[in-house]
C-alpha cells in the first residue's frame, strides 16, 4: 500500500455496521448463523387437537400425550383419535396405567474420559492424550416435546501446546514494522515458554489481488510497485513464508529475507490470506492443539463483492489453492465474506488476534464482534509492542470458553445453562460461555436438547458441540422415538379390522389405504352415500349426528371438545357431559356427574343440580334438636317457622327480651373500648359485625327484611349509648351511635363567679351597714354632746345671774 492514501476507515466501518444491522441486505455475511425460533404454545389440550389416528402420531404431539391400548376403551360415538389424550385424563376416563402407551426418552454415555489433571513439568503428553472436555460421545433418544439434558465439563489443561501463525501485511506502509518482526521468533519463543513447553510459530504475508484497480499492472510496477529509489518486491496476494516450526531462529532468518511491496488502494486483501491459512492445514502445519492466527496490518480490508471492481465475480470457494506456497487463484475468486471466514475459522478451531494500528481500531472492533473467539490489539507505530500484544490477547482468549454446536436437524432445539467460576450462572445465549477462567478451573454446562417433531425419514442424526478455538468436541447421536412399542406387535390384515382391511395395533385399527371407519368397515367411496347418512339421523330428523359429530360409514363419530373433560356421546351424539344444571358455578353442584345432560347425584345429595343435601347434621341446634324445634331442615338449611327466630339452627331471636343486656358489654368494649370485657374484647366479642353511625337518626329502623332490636344502655359513667342488633341471614350486625350521650355537669365558672360576687356584695353590704350604724351612732353622740353643751351653757348663765 502506497504511503499516499485517500480512503480512511469511515467507509469500511459504515459497511460493517450495515452488515450487523441489516442482515437482509447482505445475507451471505450471516449465512452461518442460526437464528432462534420461539414456538407459541397452543391453548387447550394439544393431544385432543392433534386428532391422532395412531399411537405413533399421538406420541409425537407432545410429552404429555398418551395412547390407550385398551380395546374396549372407546364409548359409542367416540372416534379412534379419542384414545390420544393427556395421561391424567386417560386415567379419569378409566384407562388402566398398564394400558397406556407413553414411551419416554433416554440417554447413554458411550465415551466418558475424565478431563486431564496435569501440572506443568510433570512430563510431556501428546496433544491427543490431553482431555479438556467431558464426556466425548453419547446417544440421546428423543420423544417429541420432552427435553433430554446432560452435563458437559470443561477444564483448561496446564502446559497445553500452542501453534501461532503470524500473518503480516507487507504493503509499503508496514516497512518499519517489518524490521521489528524480523527478530520476533526468538523473543516470542522465550515469552511463550512461560505458558507452554510445546510452541510452534509460522509466518505468512499478503498484499493484494494482482489485478487492476488494486495494483498497477504496468510492467515496471509489476516488478517494483514502489516509487522513487525504493526497492520493493513484486506484488502478490498471499505467500506462506514459513511453515509452523519450533525453531525460532529459522523464523528470524526467513522473515529477515522478506521485502516490502505495494498496491494502489487503501484496503488490503487480507481476507484472501486468512481463508488460505484456515483451509490449507497441511501447508501451514496446523496440529490439533490451540491454534492462534495473528493478523497484523495498518489498513482496512476488502470482502465479498469488492472483487467486482476487478472484474472478479465468482464467490470464494473456501478451498486451498497454494502452489509453491503462493495463492494462485486471487485473480479468479472474489474475496470471502465475513460469514464464510467465521465458518472456516470455526471449523478449523483457529482463534484470531487482530494486531492493528489505532486508526483502524473501530473497524476491527466491529469485525471482532462478528468473529467469535477473536481479539483486537493496538500496534505501536513500528510494531515494537507486538509480543506483549500477542501475550495479552492470548490470555484474554484462553480465559473464555464459548460453546457452539453444528447444524441441528429440522425440529430440534438446544438450550444452554452455564455454571462458571465463583458461582456465576448464565442462561440463553449467556449460557453458552464462561469468562475469567484460569488454568485448572472446572466449569460445567447443562445442555438440553428437545425434538419438536420426528424427522421425515426418522433416521438417527449426529450433532457436535465444541468449545470455540479448541479441537475437542462432544459427538451426540440423536435417535427419535417416532412409534410406540406396541407398533411392533401389530397384526397386519387382522380380522378385527373388517375382514383384514387394516392392521390391528395398539388397541385400534390402522386402516389400509382407501378404507375408513373405526374398524375400517367402509370404503372412502361410500362415505357420502345417502343411505349411510340416513342411519346417522335421530328419529328421522334433519340433523346428522345431532350436529355434534360426523357420519362415518353410517356411524356417528362425535366431535371432540377443547376441554378434554367435556365429551359428546350416544348413538347420534345426542348426549354430552357438560350441559347439566349448575350450582355455585359448578357442574351438578360439584356433588355429582353429568350423563347425557342429566345430573347423577352422589349419595346424600338430590336436586336437578345436586345442590340439595339430605344430611341434617348441619341443621342441629345446640340442644340437639333439628332447627331448635322451630323450623324444618330443607337441603341442609333450616327454614324457621316462627319469624321471630333466625340463624342456621333457628336459635337466634333478635327481638326477644334480654337481647340488649346480653350484648351490652361486647358493644361497649368494641365501640368505646370500655366496660367489663375491654381486656377480653377481641376474644369474646368478635361474633358480630360492628358498624358505627354518627347519630341516632342514622340507625336502621324497623321494617327491614329481617328483625331488628333497638337498644339503649348506660355505662358506669352514667352515659347512654344507643345501638341496634339484627341478624341478616347468618350475619349478626350491630349499628351503634359513635358518641356517648352523657348528662351535662355544672358550669363551674358562673358558680365560682357568683360565689365571689356574693361574697363581695355581702362584704360591701356589711360595710355599708357598719358605716350606717357608725353614722347613726356618731350623730347620737354628737346630739348628746350638743345637748350637754347647751345644758352646761345654761348652768353657767344661771350661776352668773345668781
Amino acid at each position: 500500500m502506497l504511503a499516499n492514501r485517500t480512503d480512511g476507515s469511515g467507509g469500511l466501518l459504515t459497511r460493517l455496521r450495515i452488515v450487523r444491522r441489516q442482515p437482509d441486505l447482505l445475507y451471505d455475511e450471516f449465512a452461518s448463523f442460526q437464528p432462534l425460533f420461539f414456538h407459541s404454545i397452543p391453548e387447550g389440550n394439544e393431544c385432543i387437537k392433534a386428532n391422532a389416528k395412531s399411537c405413533g402420531e399421538c406420541i409425537q404431539v407432545g410429552a404429555k400425550c398418551g395412547w390407550c391400548m385398551d380395546h374396549g376403551f372407546l364409548k359409542q360415538g367416540e372416534a379412534t383419535s379419542t384414545r390420544c389424550d393427556e395421561l391424567g385424563s386417560l386415567r379419569k376416563r378409566g384407562c388402566s396405567s398398564t394400558k397406556v402407551e407413553n414411551p419416554r426418552g433416554s440417554q447413554r454415555v458411550l465415551k466418558n474420559k475424565a478431563v486431564t489433571n496435569r501440572n506443568k513439568g510433570e512430563g510431556k503428553l501428546r496433544p491427543e492424550d490431553i482431555t479438556q472436555v467431558q464426556p466425548q460421545k453419547l446417544t440421546l433418544s428423543l420423544r417429541s416435546g420432552e427435553p433430554q439434558s446432560f452435563n458437559l465439563k470443561f477444564k483448561r489443561a496446564e502446559d497445553y501446546p500452542i501453534d501461532l501463525y503470524y500473518l503480516m501485511d507487507l504493503s509499503y506502509s508496514m516497512k518499519d514494522d517489518l524490521e521489528n518482526v524480523k527478530n520476533l521468533g526468538t523473543h516470542l519463543m522465550l515469552e511463550m515458554s512461560k505458558i507452554t513447553t510445546d510452541f510452534k510459530i509460522g509466518f505468512g504475508s499478503f498484499v493484494e489481488k494482482t489485478v487492476m484497480p488494486y495494483i498497477s499492472t504496468t510492467p515496471a510496477k509489476l516488478l517494483n510497485p514502489c516509487t522513487g529509489d525504493q526497492n520493493c518486491t513484486s506484488p502478490f496476494s498471499y505467500k506462506n513464508v514459513l511453515k509452523l516450526t519450533s525453531n525460532g531462529q529459522e523464523f528470524n532468518t526467513l522473515v529477515g529475507q522478506q521485502h516490502i511491496s505495494g498496491n494502489l488502494d487503501s484496503p488490503e486483501g487480507g481476507f484472501d490470506a486468512i481463508m488460505q491459512v484456515a483451509v490449507c492445514g497441511e501447508h501451514i502445519g496446523w496440529r490439533n492443539v490451540t491454534r492462534l492466527l495473528v493478523f497484523s496490518t495498518d489498513a482496512g480490508f476488502h470482502f465479498a463483492g469488492d472483487g467486482k471492481l476487478g472484474g472478479i465475480v465468482l464467490p470464494n470457494d473456501g478451498k486451498c489453492h497454494l502452489e509453491n506456497n503462493m495463492y494462485t487463484m486471487s485473480h479468479y475468486y472474489d474475496y470471502p465474506s465475513i460469514a464464510h471466514l467465521v465458518q472456516k475459522l470455526s471449523d478449523n478451531n483457529i482463534q484470531t488476534i487482530f494486531a492493528i494500528t489505532e486508526e483502524f481500531q473501530p473497524v476491527y472492533k466491529e469485525l471482532k464482534n462478528l468473529i467469535p473467539k477473536s481479539a483486537v490489539g493496538i500496534l505501536s507505530a513500528n510494531s515494537s509492542n507486538v509480543i506483549n500484544l500477542i501475550i495479552d490477547a492470548y490470555n484474554s482468549l484462553s480465559s473464555e470458553v464459548i460453546l457452539e454446536n453444528s447444524k441441528l436437524p429440522e425440529g430440534v432445539t438446544i438450550m444452554y445453562q452455564s455454571r462458571c467460576k465463583n458461582g456465576v450462572t448464565g442462561e440463553g445465549e449467556m449460557g453458552r460461555k464462561c469468562s475469567n477462567i484460569s488454568i485448572g478451573d472446572d466449569v460445567s454446562f447443562t445442555i438440553s436438547i428437545t425434538a419438536k417433531q420426528c424427522p421425515k425419514m426418522g433416521k438417527p442424526e449426529t450433532i457436535k458441540i465444541k468449545p470455540l478455538g479448541f479441537n475437542e468436541e462432544v459427538e451426540i447421536t440423536l435417535n427419535f422415538i417416532c412409534e410406540c412399542d406396541c407398533h411392533k406387535d401389530g397384526i397386519e390384515n387382522s380380522d378385527i379390522c373388517h375382514n383384514g382391511n387394516g392392521t390391528y395395533e395398539c388397541g385400534a385399527c390402522r386402516c389400509n389405504e382407501g378404507r375408513i371407519g373405526r374398524q375400517c368397515e367402509c370404503s372412502t367411496n361410500e362415505v357420502t352415500s345417502e343411505d349411510l347418512d340416513k342411519s346417522c339421523r335421530k328419529d328421522n330428523g334433519t340433523d346428522i349426528c345431532s350436529n355434534n359429530g360426523d357420519c362415518v360409514c353410517g356411524t356417528c363419530e362425535c366431535k371432540k371438545r377443547e376441554n378434554p373433560e367435556e365429551r359428546y356421546s350416544g348413538m347420534f351424539c345426542e348426549c354430552d357431559n357438560f350441559n347439566c344444571d349448575r350450582s355455585n358455578n359448578k357442574l351438578c353442584g360439584g356433588h355429582g356427574h353429568c350423563e347425557c345432560r342429566v345430573c347423577i347425584c352422589d349419595a346424600n345429595w338430590t336436586g336437578s343440580a345436586c345442590d340439595c343435601s339430605l344430611d341434617t347434621t348441619t341443621c342441629l341446634a345446640s340442644n340437639k334438636q333439628i332447627c331448635n324445634g322451630r323450623g324444618t331442615c330443607e337441603c341442609g338449611t333450616c327454614k324457621c317457622t316462627n319469624p321471630k327466630f333466625q340463624g342456621p339452627s333457628c336459635e337466634i331471636c333478635p327481638t326477644c327480651p334480654g337481647v340488649c343486656a346480653e350484648h351490652k358489654e361486647c358493644v361497649q368494649c368494641r365501640a368505646f373500648g370500655t366496660g367489663e370485657k375491654k381486656d377480653t374484647c377481641e376474644r369474646d366479642c368478635s361474633y358480630f359485625n360492628l358498624i358505627k353511625v354518627k347519630d341516632r337518626d342514622k340507625l336502621p329502623q324497623p321494617g327491614q327484611a329481617f328483625p331488628l332490636m333497638h337498644c339503649k344502655e348506660r355505662d358506669a359513667n352514667d352515659c347512654w349509648f344507643y345501638y341496634t342488633y339484627a341478624v341478616n341471614k347468618t350475619e349478626k350486625e350491630v349499628h351503634v351511635v359513635e358518641t356517648l350521650d352523657c348528662p351535662a355537669g355544672p358550669d363551674i365558672i358562673p358558680i365560682v363567679a357568683g360565689v365571689v360576687a356574693g361574697i363581695v356584695l355581702i362584704g360591701l353590704a356589711l360595710l355599708l351597714i357598719w358605716k350606717l350604724l357608725m353614722i347613726i351612732h356618731d350623730r347620737r353622740e354628737f346630739a348628746k354632746f350638743e345637748k350637754e353643751k347647751m345644758n352646761a351653757k345654761w348652768d353657767t348663765v344661771r350661776e352668773w345671774r345668781w
